[in-house]
């Protein structure tokens, strides 16, 4: 494909630092850019090969990969890429392949440094978008509030797209939030004009809601950089708003996160969302156990590695979610697909089998069975295949039990508070976890809210619940001694998970029902219950400091199983920690029992 000197002006001048320029300036420089063409999966240059000068992308996509192979990000048209290697010593220190069709600009290197030397506004760009190595690791710790693009522009959905584009052009962006009584409505970008409106040959008098993608993808302020970085890389979008509530109040887009990098978690997250079978995705989920290593090697606290192991885990989920409805059809209801356990509560380790249900459009009929029980199967099937066994106790979407119209689950949980016998209490404790994974959100949003307000108002209920929730003690024994596992295969062992994990676990649930937390993480469970009053602040950061020391203890145990070779699990000796290791554990114990026994004589907080 060629460009016309005036068709690459125009490009250029859509471009930030290059808007920046007098058009004399870039009169000049346009015709210095060479246009290369790459043909899907080519490759644009090998890590330390000579780069020939910076890139740009004027349409296609481009995956970028570090040292180690592993992806840095996915760039799309307007984003540039190489300068790093320019930058440093001329060699590249990252590899670029096409993932489409691709059609680029090359700016020499000559050209590149004449520019970074007469522009200031060129320099301070490509300065300001070099990342040191160190700043990578960032990604896995860094909320999105903390680097996200703040009071993004926004328009109306009956604004013209010619005005759109000019709105985008003083700006200097590449996208506009569209908003509706203060809701976001929906996203429009640059790559919406060139290939909705432009291509289409529409009418430039054509409102922005014709053109937008509706209802886009949208995290919160505290969402993790990972998590922005993986929804870009399972959906292949370069836009992600950052909302409060229905709120915008931010936008992070794919130059936002070129000097961040998610371990090797965002690698496997591509690799699954790509994948066209469930053989093919257990190849990148095999190797979750290693990401495991990698990630307590790395100093990476525990609810970071938990949440980038369940986010592999989110994607292996919609991408088998959307195979089944590529062999079976579109499917005759809207449904939702939910999580329990702890894939619910985004904290998976490297052993976990699977927990989910499906919740079915009250227009499900009984002719739509045989439909959903083939998707259920195939998902189920597929998790298995990648590693996520099935449930022991069968609480899986392929069970007909937990594959229910709307109006069934809604008397579920009525039944559960209202008479909550042991196998209610139990059944609740798994569903209180529940959290949305793929398909129609809304079936679950109004469900949440009227089953909070049923079991907060009935006081029995909560009460059983939280008698259920002192079932799990942790491991203490006499003359400050631990109490093992006394016969089987785990003797002399603690079991990390059912008497460590769980009772903080259950106690973060009840103060969660106390309250009406929405939130299904232990750990913002425990935040939220502080806040609300349904612990004290001095008893929440006694049972964060403990859960965090037993979870923690928990995956630097697994981890030492991978490295020697063995299958992680929960089962740890008391005889392989030091003494110091041991008596902190057994404190953190000890503050978990009594937060139960606070709890036992019910007293909702612990002074």
């Amino acid at each position: 494909m060629s460009l016309t000197p005036a068709g690459l002006i125009r490009f250029l001048s859509s471009v930030h630092p290059y808007d920046s320029l007098e058009s004399g300036v870039l009169a000049d420089l346009a015709p210095q850019f060479e246009v290369l063409d790459f043909p899907s999966q080519s490759q644009i240059y090998q890590l330390q090969d000579p780069l020939m000068g910076l890139y740009l992308v004027y349409s296609g996509e481009v995956e970028v990969l570090d040292e180690n192979g592993m992806a840095v990000s996915i760039l799309g048209p307007r984003n540039s890429f190489g300068e790093r290697g320019l930058i440093r010593d001329g060699l590249a220190v990252t590899s670029a392949r096409a993932t489409e069709d691709c059609l680029l600009l090359l700016l020499p290197k000559e050209g590149f440094f004449s520019l970074m030397a007469a522009q200031r506004s060129v320099a301070r760009f490509f300065d300001r978008r070099r990342p040191e190595p160190a700043q990578y690791s960032g990604l896995t710790t860094t909320r999105a509030a903390d680097f996200m693009a703040k009071d993004p522009v926004t328009c109306s959905t009956g604004l013209t797209c010619q005005s759109a584009a000019q709105l985008m052009r003083q700006h200097h962006i590449s996208c506009l939030c569209v908003t509706e009584d203060a809701g976001l409505q929906g996203i429009l970008t640059t790559r919406d004009l060139t290939e909705k409106l432009l291509a289409e040959g529409l009418p430039f008098s054509t409102p922005v809601s014709k053109v937008m993608t509706q209802a886009p993808i949208t995290l919160p302020p505290s969402a993790l950089g990972s998590d922005v970085l993986h929804a870009m890389m399972e959906h292949h979008i370069g836009h992600v708003p950052i909302t409060q509530g229905k709120e915008i109040v931010g936008i992070v887009t794919q130059t936002d996160l070129t000097r961040f990098q998610a371990v090797n978690s965002a690698e496997l997250v591509s690799r699954v969302a790509r994948a066209s079978s469930a053989s093919e995705m257990a190849l990148a989920t095999a190797e979750i156990p290693q990401l495991l290593v990698q990630l307590v090697a790395a100093g990476n606290r525990h609810e970071v590695v938990t949440r980038l192991i369940t986010d592999i885990a989110d994607a292996a989920t919609r991408r088998l979610l959307t195979l089944a409805e590529e062999a079976l059809g579109a499917p005759p209801v809207p449904y939702l697909w939910l999580a329990c356990g702890s894939q619910g509560r985004q904290e998976q380790t490297g052993v976990s089998d699977q927990d989910n249900c499906l919740i079915l459009d009250d227009r499900y009929a009984a002719d739509h069975e045989a439909y959903f029980k083939a998707l259920a199967d195939f998902v189920c099937d597929g998790l298995n295949t990648c590693g996520y066994v099935f449930c022991p106790g069968d609480m899986m979407a392929s069970n007909p039990r937990w594959r229910q119209r709307l109006s069934v689950w809604r008397g579920y949980f009525e039944g559960w508070i209202r008479k909550p016998g042991p196998e209610a209490q139990m059944l609740a404790s798994v569903m209180f976890d529940l959290r949305p994974i793929g398909g129609d959100k809304s079936l679950f949003e109004g469900l949440q809210a009227e089953v909070l307000a049923l079991a907060g108002a009935n006081s029995i209920f909560t009460a059983h619940m939280a008698s259920n929730a002192l079932k799990h003690t942790p491991p203490l024994g006499l003359l400050r001694g631990f109490a093992t596992i006394r016969s089987g295969e785990h003797r002399n062992t603690l079991d990390l998970k059912h008497n460590g994990v769980v009772p903080v676990t259950d106690l973060a649930r009840i103060y969660a029902l106390q309250t009406g937390i929405t939130a299904a993480n232990t750990r913002a469970r425990l935040e939220a219950g502080a806040e609300l009053g349904a612990i004290s602040p001095s008893g929440a950061q006694d049972l964060l400091d403990a859960y965090d020391l037993i979870q923690q203890t928990r995956l630097e145990h697994q981890a030492t199983l991978v490295r020697r070779g063995e299958a992680p699990d929960n089962y740890l000796s008391p005889s392989s920690l030091s003494d110091f290791e041991r008596s902190h554990l057994r404190d953190a114990f000890v503050v978990v029992k009594t937060m139960q026994s606070a709890l036992g004589h019910g007293k909702g907080m612990l002074s």
